[in-house]
């Protein structure tokens, strides 16, 4: 075998291997250290839920933004990309609780 072709097999194997565990490095995103308030969160707070990224977590703030306080976890599938599934993986680290008043003087 020639020097060229064990190359090109050792790269092809190695690139194999990378893509492979790609998807497993992806979800081995740690889970939040605390529930996250879907009325105060920031798109930062929301992303450290499993399978929010930045797109998803600025459509939760931004529906929040646009319809008001979240009812409940629930009210959570009302955004796109929020699916039954996804729901499901994060629920256990969602509350909605309101928003502290500001002391009138």
């Amino acid at each position: 075998m020639s020097v060229r072709r064990m190359i090109a097999t050792s790269l092809a194997v190695a690139m194999a291997a990378f893509l492979a565990a790609s998807p497993a490095l992806a979800a081995a995103k740690p889970a939040p250290t605390e529930k996250v308030n879907l009325n105060t969160a920031t798109v930062e707070q929301l992303t450290t839920l499993p399978g929010v990224g930045p797109t998803l977590a600025a459509r939760i703030v931004e529906h929040r933004e646009k319809a008001g306080q979240f009812g409940s976890p629930q009210e959570l599938m009302n955004v796109k990309g929020i699916g039954e599934k996804n729901f499901q993986k994060i629920e256990q680290w969602l509350t909605v609780e309101a928003p502290p008043r500001k002391a009138s003087k």
